[in-house]
């Protein structure tokens, strides 16, 4: 089923969404940016389709999120205070990271 956002939040330490099916996530931010799907967090594949990722180092404002914004119908792009936005947080990646 499609998701769609109907409103979104920070509260002290996580993200609050809610969706138009009554689905309500909570996230913790630290979990989010340990999560974030860009290549520069993940890695991508090489010629042989093999994934190295990278190590990422997190300093003192990399968890403090700044601004979220969606990215068509389908997910989120967070923007974090030491300048990292690159990820895009599908809603079904966001439902996993909670557990749903």
């Amino acid at each position: 089923m499609l998701q769609t956002l109907s409103h979104a939040a920070v509260i002290g330490n996580e993200l609050a969404l809610s969706f138009s099916d009554g689905a309500e996530l909570y996230l913790e931010l630290p979990l989010l940016r340990r999560a974030c799907p860009c290549a520069a967090c993940q890695g991508e594949p090489d010629a042989l389709g093999r994934v190295v990722r990278p190590h990422v180092e997190h300093g003192p404002k990399a968890f403090d999120l700044v601004k979220f914004e969606g990215v068509g119908g389908y997910g989120l792009q967070l923007h974090w205070a030491d300048g990292h936005g690159y990820g895009i947080y599908s809603y079904p990646y966001l439902f996993r990271l909670a557990g749903l």
